[in-house]
């Protein structure tokens, strides 16, 4: 009996052990996988390629780079010289997002091509500009000037609304931010209009009379908007410069944290010591 007793002891106490040492591997195992786990999400960002023009843009963007690395978020940005490929590379999925437009570009634009985007942070404003290489001043514009605008819908409009402003020509009062050069009802100087890709116009400023061109491009041609423009817009423009995205994509987390970061303090404290009134903060 006594025999019995201590083998059934025995038996319990190896089952006790092993059922401890399963225990303990399991835990082991769990805290291992754990760790592992904790290891993948601590060293893996996720990655998200912006679309931009050269200046501003690109530029304001790589003062969010390390907002952004801070979240877990890495951000590629991709240059373009053009308004037309950032837009068709982003409907494409090629584009996590795209900044380098203003909202009535966007809208012409997504309505012309038949694409669903639409924006998810007001970011600044450029104002157009009226530059000349042979005139200092706009009455100094002989008879038959020529003057080069963008070419395109929104642009091109925009440039005429400014021409207007500027008291060189007059548009049909129902004309609008699309007016077209078949608009002009009065034009004194007979001002001739040539229309061409806003990106060439900085080129061509010493080839025609005058042309009016985006800040973005007179950036770039190391033009000084507050001091070479002739003509400016004010602060109060409706053209305000956009972060863009697919539709459906408002909601993604990373281009959420994009957002946030492009209307943070840190931005518009470096656009406002950057470009000195070239480019203004809209938020």
């Amino acid at each position: 009996m006594k025999r019995l007793i201590k083998k059934r002891i025995l038996i319990t106490f190896l089952i006790f052990g092993l059922l401890i040492v399963s225990l303990v591997g399991y835990g082991a195992k769990q805290a291992n996988t754990f760790a592992k786990q904790t290891q993948t999400t601590v060293k893996k960002k996720i990655t998200i390629k912006v679309g931009a023009t050269p200046v501003p843009h690109a530029e304001i963007l790589n003062v969010v780079k390390p907002i952004l690395e801070k979240k877990g978020v890495r951000l590629v940005i991709v240059e373009f010289t053009d308004y037309v490929q950032p837009n068709l590379k982003l409907a494409d999925k090629e584009l996590d997002a795209n900044f380098f437009q203003h909202i009535p570009y966007l809208e012409d634009f997504s309505k012309q091509h038949r694409l669903n985007l639409t924006y998810i942070a007001k970011v600044h404003i450029e104002p157009m500009g009226i530059y000349s290489r042979k005139v200092k001043k706009l009455s100094q514009l002989k008879q038959g000037a020529t003057i080069a605008i963008p070419n395109d819908a929104t642009n091109g409009g925009r440039a005429l609304l400014l021409l207007q402003s500027a008291g060189l020509i007059k548009l049909k009062p129902n004309a609008g931010i699309k007016a077209k050069v078949s608009d002009i009802i009065k034009n004194p100087k007979k001002i001739k209009i040539i229309e061409l890709e806003a990106a060439t116009l900085p080129r061509v400023l010493s080839d025609v009379d005058a042309a009016v061109i985006n800040t973005n491009y007179a950036l770039e041609a190391k033009l000084v908007p507050t001091k070479d423009a002739l003509f400016i817009e004010n602060a109060n423009s409706p053209y305000v410069n956009v972060l863009a995205v697919r539709k459906g994509d408002e909601s993604r987390p990373e281009l959420k944290e994009l957002a946030k970061a492009l209307n943070s303090p840190e931005v518009k404290k470096f656009i406002n010591k950057k470009y000195k009134g070239a480019v203004v903060p809209a938020f």
